[in-house]
């Protein structure tokens, strides 16, 4: 009996003693400063699901939101969070990305207006000034949205008004503008007593498509560490649908910023966005919104799926 304890007592020791089981660290470029959006990715870390599949994730958010996409192609990132219509149109231009998962499976953006002006339907912007931030794929989805009801670009006057949207809509500035996010701008214009009303793409003749996407290297898929990335990430989004206010306590843990009436009002309307099985990958619906971006004239030619998405295993 002793005899038994003893060498009990020196396993405990050794156990005790042991170092930890190494972390394969991660590097994983956000979009822009975290948001509801990203609540996945904070939860999964806050609650160590990252940690439990042996990675060591560190997230970070980039001083300029054109740079992450760039910065893992270049080799300066393993991930970054990305838009899927922005990813393919940066394969057609030569950026060796790849899309490995998704974070937000449904449009975010909208065309915004003000619920009381004097636009109600689309066709009332003939002749008015639009907002956007981005050149380039707002105008195409604009032009989308106008043709189908009979108008064109050339029925509206665009107006960079680079990030400040909502507060050039308000201002008079602008009478509607394209790039606001409907769970983010709709509530804060309703916060500041101003409620606005979305126009939506896929309801107006624009193909589906995943909002946020996680892209890495075409010559990384590989990496064993993505495809635990992207367990962890599903496991957070089932803990975030299955136990929606713990998981609101992690992701504001250290983050008093995010604990607002805007971002609470956010993470209520993002969460049925998340994509419950963020590795999954839908080639048709892919191949679809490429030939639109292709008939938008924003990529020369639609190229097999698997060169700019692919299933990690």
């Amino acid at each position: 009996m002793k005899r038994l304890f003893t060498v009990t007592t020196i396993l405990a020791g050794l156990l005790a003693a042991a170092p930890a089981v190494a972390q394969d660290k991660l590097s994983v470029m956000l979009d822009w400063f975290v948001n509801p959006d990203h609540a996945p990715l904070i939860v999964a870390q806050e609650k160590g699901f990252f940690k439990d599949v042996g990675l060591d994730v560190t997230l970070t958010a980039p001083a300029d939101p054109n740079d992450p996409p760039k910065l893992v192609a270049a080799g300066g990132a393993d991930l970054a969070i990305s838009y899927q219509p922005q990813q393919i149109i940066q394969v057609a231009e030569g950026l060796p990305l790849v899309r490995v998962g998704t974070l937000i499976s449904t449009p975010l953006n909208a065309v915004v207006v003000l619920r009381d002006g004097p636009i109600k339907s689309l066709k009332d912007l003939k002749g008015r000034k639009v907002g956007f931030s981005i050149a380039g794929f707002e105008d195409a989805l604009l032009g989308a949205m106008l043709e189908k009801q009979g108008l064109s670009l050339n029925d509206v006057t665009l107006v960079n008004v680079n990030f400040s949207l909502s507060p050039s809509l308000l201002s008079g500035q602008v009478d509607a503008v394209i790039g606001a996010f409907r769970n983010f701008e709709l509530n804060q214009m309703d916060i500041e007593k101003h409620p606005g009303r979305a126009f939506y793409p896929e309801e107006e003749g624009v193909p589906p498509y995943d909002e946020l996407i996680v892209v890495a290297h075409k010559d990384k898929t590989g990496d064993a560490r993505i495809k635990r990335f992207l367990d962890a990430v599903e496991r957070a989004t089932l803990y975030i649908l299955n136990h929606p206010e713990e998981a609101q306590a992690a992701f504001v843990k250290g983050r008093p910023e995010l604990n607002d009436e805007l971002n609470r009002r956010a993470w209520a309307d993002t969460l049925p966005r998340f994509s419950h099985s963020p590795a999954a990958l839908d080639s048709a619906r892919y191949t679809r919104f490429a030939e639109f971006l292709k008939a938008r004239g924003l990529i020369k030619t639609v190229e097999p799926v698997e060169r700019y998405a692919v299933v990690v295993k």
